[in-house]
Formats: structure tokens, sequence, C-alpha cells
């Protein structure tokens, strides 16, 4: 036997455990969000990155091209946001 036999095993265990966890905060998520613990926007805005990864790669030519437009888009609506959260705070004093 060699000595990287374990190693699929291991990368699939890794991604078996990271897809069940997923699944659970989405579960948890939803129960919060039925029992009125959590505001829909919250949740809407958490979603954001998943739907706009979604439906840039069902319209992209691969998922990576995909990931890394995603990515692109969330740098600018974080920087977004961060310069409207100053400005607000800048008028409201």
């Amino acid at each position: 036997m060699s000595q990287n036999a374990i190693l699929p095993i291991a990368i699939w265990a890794a991604i078996a455990l990271a897809g069940l966890s997923l699944l659970g905060m989405g579960i948890f998520g939803l129960r919060s969000l039925v029992y009125g613990k959590v505001q829909p926007l919250s949740i809407a805005i958490i979603a954001i990155p998943g739907v706009l990864i979604a439906v840039l790669g069902a319209t992209m030519q691969t998922w990576v091209q995909a990931g890394i437009y995603t990515l692109v888009v969330m740098f600018g609506l974080a920087a977004l946001s961060l310069l409207l959260t100053g400005l607000r705070k800048l008028f409201m004093m």
C-alpha cells in the first residue's frame, strides 16, 4: 500500500464535513427565521454571495470565472458599504 493511499479518503472526508456544516447552517438559519430570532434582511444579505455565484456560474463559461467575478463584485460591494457608512456617520453628527 502506498503512502498516499489515505489522501483521497481524507479529501473526501473534509469535503463531506464542509457540506454537512453548510447544510446544518442553512437548516438552523431557516429555523431561526421561522422562530423570528433573525430578520429576513440579514438572511438576504448573507445569501448575496451564494445567489451571485449561482447566477454567474449559470451564465459564464467556467465556474472559475464566476468565482473570480463574484469575489470582485463582493469586494466592490464591501467598499461601497464602507464608504456609505462613513458618509452617513460624517453627516449625522
